[in-house]
């Protein structure tokens, strides 16, 4: 098969597709292991190159996962594997693009918030307040920011969704909360955070969406609300959230 440089990402491309699909439509199932290179290549009718770089793009996204000595195997396919990269773009980001994640976060943690409201167990529940207590109990910064993650975590887990808990995983960067931690102690903002956190725990107590809807919306507007009036001084300089 004729395959210009040019045509090559276009072929590969194809090929993730291909295999992509034959994944969705159930030809090759979570924990199966793949057709040798050579056979997938001739069955996908592309070359082994093309083929083998299809399947390294695919292992990246966590979709495949090489063994060795034994092959290549379609993944679990877990929703947090495959959302991972979701914590890259919250590292990375700066400036503006920050203000937009935490605008995501908001809506999903709200909901996420009012989720786990309705379905919370009494050992959820006890693992929340472990943590909140814990962040009420220190002043300092790296113990807040781990209880901090620990507590929305826990609240993610006990919304019962798994794809929504991995986003929000991803959304919730350490790297980037070390960053507002870091600006709230500055500012001496930790009282706030902390009531802030009461309320949602308050509303899961009552097993009351709405109301824990409306805490952890008001919680990350917050941070977001902060954010912006960060950003609001680049003009006069770059900080923290600029590079």
């Amino acid at each position: 098969m004729d395959e210009t440089a040019p045509q090559k990402g276009t072929v590969t491309q194809r090929a993730i597709e291909q295999i992509k699909a034959m994944i969705g439509e159930g030809r090759l199932e979570p924990g199966q292991r793949l057709p040798t290179e050579r056979d997938l290549a001739v069955q996908l009718g592309i070359s082994r190159s093309s083929m083998r770089e299809a399947i390294r793009a695919l292992t990246v996204m966590g979709v495949l996962e090489a063994r060795h000595g034994s092959g290549i195997y379609v993944t679990q396919l877990e929703a947090g594997d495959l959302l991972e990269t979701f914590g890259v773009v919250a590292d990375l980001s700066r400036g503006p693009r920050l203000v937009e994640l935490l605008e995501v976060r908001r809506v999903l943690e709200s909901t996420a918030t009012a989720l786990a409201a309705a379905r919370i167990t009494p050992g959820q529940l006890a693992e929340v307040e472990k943590h909140l207590t814990a962040m009420n109990a220190t002043d300092d910064p790296e113990e807040i920011l781990a209880h901090d993650l620990a507590f929305h975590r826990e609240i993610a887990v006990a919304a019962g969704n798994d794809t929504m808990a991995a986003i929000l995983e991803g959304l919730s960067s350490r790297t980037f909360r070390a960053r507002v931690w870091r600006g709230y102690q500055e500012e001496g903002a930790f009282e706030r955070t902390r009531r802030e956190h009461a309320a949602i725990h308050r509303a899961l107590i009552a097993h009351d969406p709405e109301a824990a809807r409306a805490a952890a919306a008001a919680h990350v507007g917050e941070v977001e609300e902060w954010l912006r009036a960060q950003l609001g001084g680049v003009s006069r300089g770059k900080d923290q959230f600029t590079g």
